[in-house]
């Protein structure tokens, strides 16, 4: 999927306005929450989230979503990541 088509789909979703996100490599976040939805595409690098113990590695053209209020732990690898990011504050419609 193109960055312009994934843009396309978050506004189809009522997400908000796409970020662009870089984590270099090293970069960990222990368990936490998020208000919002979340949806990502990676363009480089890896990006690992772990959800109810599972730990999932998405690569370059991967697609996450991360409802809100799920508790995670989010790293990138040893090369970084970079992704493009959209969130929908829970009760948007």
């Amino acid at each position: 999927m193109s960055p312009a088509e994934f843009e396309a789909t978050l506004k189809a979703d009522h997400f908000g306005e796409m970020l662009r996100v870089e984590r270099p490599a090293g970069y960990a976040l222990g368990e936490h929450t998020h208000t919002f939805d979340a949806r990502a595409l990676i363009v480089s690098g890896e990006f690992t989230l772990m959800v109810d113990g599972v730990s999932t590695i998405y690569a370059p053209g991967d697609i996450f979503r991360l409802p809100a209020g799920t508790p995670h732990h989010e790293s990138a690898g040893p090369n970084g990541a970079t992704y493009l990011s959209g969130r929908k504050e829970m009760g948007a419609s």
